[in-house]
Order: structure tokens, then C-alpha cells, then sequence
């Protein structure tokens, strides 16, 4: 049996067939967002099995930017596991300055259209590995580009990380809805409160640090 694939269903729930693919990447990524939440270390082995199942899901929905955007959490994770793991003392949370925050929209907005557009290309470029055109390329894209801002700025301990997340997890509700993924969109919904307690969580650190 391949447990792989998005069609191989663990159980139903609510009349919705729910596939072993998506239940892994589900559990794992609620737990890593958890950990995160409290600045606790093991958000980043529990993310990377998130990161991996989540790859697989989305190549098989044709959700291409969420799938390379796995790939570059997965790098990411490695660097803020080993970020937060080398300092002798806890990592500080910090805020961005309002430079910074200009900067942060410019990429995000720049790398949307740019990737975006990639996206878009790639059934025509790439037909061997993508039979099947992108599913809302910008929407995707968008996503993709929030969440890698999102990530560096995790794995940084910066504050801002959170408002990025919240912002992803409202649109990504929407998509995977639309994509007919459900039990996926309900776990962002979890992942937007979780964000909202993370951004007051990390609030209250900094203010009593």
C-alpha cells in the first residue's frame, strides 16, 4: 500500500475522507507550531516531519509553491535548530525596526510577482514533472513567499514572525478549502489561534525580559 498517496485514506470524519498524507503533516504541524508558540527547541524536528509530509500533499494537489516552499523550510529548520541550540543562553525575542518592516514588504511583494509568475510556467516548462498547470499560482505564491519571511524571522526570534503567520494562516484557510483539502484548512484555522496566542506569549516575554 502506498500511505503516500493523497487517494490511500486513513479514515473518514464528518463525511470527509481523510488521507494518511495529510493526517501526518496535520499532527506534526500542529505540534511544531505548539512548540514554537512557547519558544520551545523542538519546533524544528517535529516541523521537519511536517515539512516532508506537506511536500508530498501538495505536489499531489498541484499546489506547487507550497511544495518547494517545504523544501525551504526544511533548510531553515536546520539553521534555527542549530541557532537555538548554540547559545549557551536563550535566544532574545527582538522586534524589527521600521526599516526592516519596509524591507520585509518589499520582498514579500517583489517575490510574490516573481514567483508567481514561475509558477504559473512551470506545466509549460517542466511537463514531464508538472503535467498539470499550478492551482492559484499568486495566491500560492503569496503564501509561500509570507512563510519563508515568516520562518527567517522565527528562526531569528524576531516578534514580527507572528503577524507574517497570522497572515498566511488566514489566507491558507481560504486555498485549502478551495482545493478541497479540509482537514488541512481546519489545522490552519487551529494555526491561527495558535499564532495570535504566539504574538501575545512573546509579548509579554519581551515585556518582563
Amino acid at each position: 500500500m502506498n500511505y503516500l498517496d493523497i487517494n490511500h485514506i486513513a479514515f473518514t470524519i464528518m463525511g470527509y475522507p481523510l488521507s494518511y498524507i495529510e493526517l501526518l503533516g496535520t499532527l506534526f504541524g500542529l505540534i511544531s507550531v505548539y512548540y514554537a508558540s512557547r519558544g520551545n527547541v523542538l519546533t524544528w524536528p517535529t516541523g521537519i516531519v511536517n515539512e516532508v509530509a506537506l511536500a508530498i500533499l501538495f505536489y499531489q494537489v498541484q499546489l506547487y509553491a507550497d511544495m518547494f516552499l517545504q523544501v525551504f523550510f526544511f533548510v531553515v529548520t536546520i539553521f534555527g535548530w542549530y541557532h537555538w541550540k548554540s547559545n549557551k543562553a536563550d535566544v532574545p525575542i527582538t522586534k524589527l525596526t521600521a526599516n526592516g518592516i519596509k524591507w520585509y514588504i518589499i520582498i514579500q511583494v517583489i517575490g510574490t510577482i516573481i514567483l508567481g509568475t514561475v509558477i504559473r510556467q512551470l506545466h509549460v516548462w517542466l511537463p514531464l514533472y508538472f503535467a498539470i498547470p499550478a492551482a492559484y499560482p499568486y495566491v500560492d505564491s503569496f503564501v509561500t513567499v509570507a512563510s519563508i519571511l515568516a520562518t527567517v524571522l522565527l528562526a531569528k526570534k524576531q516578534l514580527e514572525n507572528w503577524i507574517f503567520w497570522i497572515v498566511v494562516d488566514v489566507i491558507s484557510v481560504g486555498l485549502y478549502l478551495i482545493k478541497g483539502i479540509n482537514f488541512l484548512s481546519i489545522e490552519y484555522v487551529i494555526f491561527l489561534g495558535l499564532a495570535s496566542w504566539g504574538l501575545w506569549q512573546w509579548q509579554k516575554k519581551m515585556r518582563y525580559a
